[in-house]
């Protein structure tokens, strides 16, 4: 039942608000998710060989659109149209805790989508197209009728491309002034698929949530020991595809400390799959630090 701000009948009627307070917005961003974005597209600007004539100050724009602006509206999308799952998962967050009332959370989702947008139109026609396939990506997850999320398979491949593929590619793009080459686009790709993984350890914490509003998220859809190995699997395979292209390309000191970064993801794995459930937010923390550092390497190898 919707009160008069739209918020959905969550915070008591005293202790609603008309505006929402600073910390409550940044909140809403997720600052913490900026991460993989950013990083990703420092991948693309090492690929490149660094900003060259475009200048570190064109770089810093480019990291802003795929972190705060790009990824922040993902994620204000995403909990305006999650504002029912984050009363069970996480009542604390700035939509159902009432910190971001009414509709001010839609707004906000509104107006960082434009300002992304603008924001791209400065760094040139790839990082345009890479943005707008971003843009569609974030409110399709969330959004109705669509709302890829429901579907672990789909969302989690939207989240990787979003988060490690676009990114990769529009920091090349933005250093080249050009289209990346197919070998980045390639191991753009790769990394993204292999980031379906990582999401699905992510959708752990929400397995109880998910459940009772009928989103079908691996964990909850497979169970968490199935959705653990399917994890696992996802994530090693890209990245022994990876050690593979290296080889064939003729770079084996980065394919063998690719493959070294893998074999210590192997070790961390045979722990998290004794406790998939407890080890998933510890396995993000460490397993995924490593398959970054793989990523970045392998950027490192295809700089010319």
């Amino acid at each position: 039942m919707s009160d008069r701000g739209g918020t959905i009948g969550l915070v008591p009627p005293d202790e609603r608000r008309l505006w929402p307070s600073p910390p409550a917005l940044l909140e809403l961003l997720k600052p913490i998710t900026w991460f993989a974005p950013i990083w990703a597209f420092g991948c693309g600007v090492a690929c490149a060989g660094g900003p060259g004539a475009r200048g570190w100050g064109v770089v810093a724009i480019g990291a802003a659109l795929s972190g705060p602006l790009a990824c922040g509206t993902s994620q204000a999308v995403n909990d305006w149209y999650d504002r029912h799952v984050d009363a069970i998962n996480e009542p604390n967050r700035p939509i159902p805790s009432g910190r971001v009332p009414g509709h001010w959370g839609l707004g906000i989702a509104i107006g960082w989508t434009i300002l992304t947008a603008a924001v791209a139109c400065l760094l040139g026609t790839p990082v345009i197209i890479a943005t707008a396939i971003g843009l569609v990506l974030a409110w399709i997850y969330s959004a109705p009728p669509i709302r890829l999320k429901r579907n672990g398979w789909w969302s989690n491949l939207a989240v990787g491309i979003s988060y490690e593929g676009l990114p990769w590619f529009a920091g090349a793009a933005v250093c080249l002034r050009a289209m990346p080459s197919a070998s980045v686009i390639l191991v753009a790709l790769i990394y993204s698929l292999g980031a379906h993984g990582i999401m699905t350890l992510n959708d752990f914490k929400s397995i109880v949530g998910d459940r009772q509003m009928g989103i079908a998220s691996l964990p909850a859809r497979l169970g968490p020991d199935r959705a653990c190995r399917l994890a696992c699997l996802t994530m090693a395979s890209a990245q022994v595809l990876i050690v593979v292209l290296l080889l064939v390309w003729r770079m084996p000191i980065h394919a063998g400390i690719v493959a070294a970064l893998l074999a210590a993801q192997l070790v961390l794995m045979l722990r998290l799959l004794a406790d998939p459930r407890g080890r998933a937010p510890w396995y993000n923390a460490t397993g995924t630090t490593l398959y970054v550092l793989g990523m970045l390497v392998t950027a490192f190898a295809l700089a010319p």
